[in-house]
């Protein structure tokens, strides 16, 4: 393989292995056997354990984040569906064999210390997905985007730390139910009238 596939099958290795069994159980020597790399290769890539931690988790905030965008794109092209849709997107990612729960709260609940580059990694993710859905309010032009993608936020995480527990799709439908009805009964802006004032409200029903 050529040094970018390496570096990229070591990563892959990690990011299961590490949803497996947790990042502070899973040892080099268990990374290592499972790629079947040497342990100089390893290192050649990656100087410390922590280094590798911080690159598996860039490579799946990427890998998610992209996955989530073009779904919702792919899906619909209404704004506020497509704040729904995330939660559609959501179901898929519980209905794989391989999920365990959310790696990036995983991560941070393994390295505690609000300084450690990996807390702060888990943290920038969600802040990031924060701002997907901030992105999103704001195009289906709700009068409070903020806060609606807060809570949007909010009922996202609240279904994975259930499903993690039930290992069933159920609480991404829930949430999704509940994402629903929360929308519906937001105020949103109307498109501003060639002229006329851009502050202009309606409320949806």
């Amino acid at each position: 393989m050529r040094r970018s596939e390496i570096r990229g099958h070591l990563l892959d290795t990690a990011l299961r292995l590490f949803n497996q069994h947790g990042y502070h159980a899973t040892g080099i020597d268990l990374i290592i056997a499972e790629a079947g790399i040497a342990k100089t290769t390893l290192y050649r890539h990656f100087a410390t354990k922590e280094d590798l931690i911080l690159a598996a988790l860039e490579r799946r905030d990427e890998e998610d984040r992209l996955a989530v965008r073009t779904f919702v794109e792919q899906r619909t092209s209404d704004p506020v569906e497509r704040l729904l849709a995330t939660f559609d997107f959501l179901e898929t990612t519980v209905r794989d064999k391989q999920f365990r729960g959310c790696i990036f709260m995983s991560a941070a609940g393994e390295h505690k210390d609000t300084v450690d580059p990996v807390f702060r990694a888990s943290s920038m993710h969600k802040r990031l997905a924060l701002a997907y859905f901030e992105e999103l309010a704001h195009a289906a032009r709700f009068a409070e985007p903020k806060r609606i993608a807060a809570e949007i936020n909010l009922l996202h995480e609240g279904a994975v730390a259930v499903a993690q527990i039930t290992r069933i799709v159920e609480p991404a439908r829930q949430a999704k139910r509940m994402a629903q009805q929360l929308l519906a009964a937001e105020e949103r802006l109307t498109p501003p009238a060639r002229g006329g004032d851009a502050g202009e409200r309606t409320q949806t029903s």
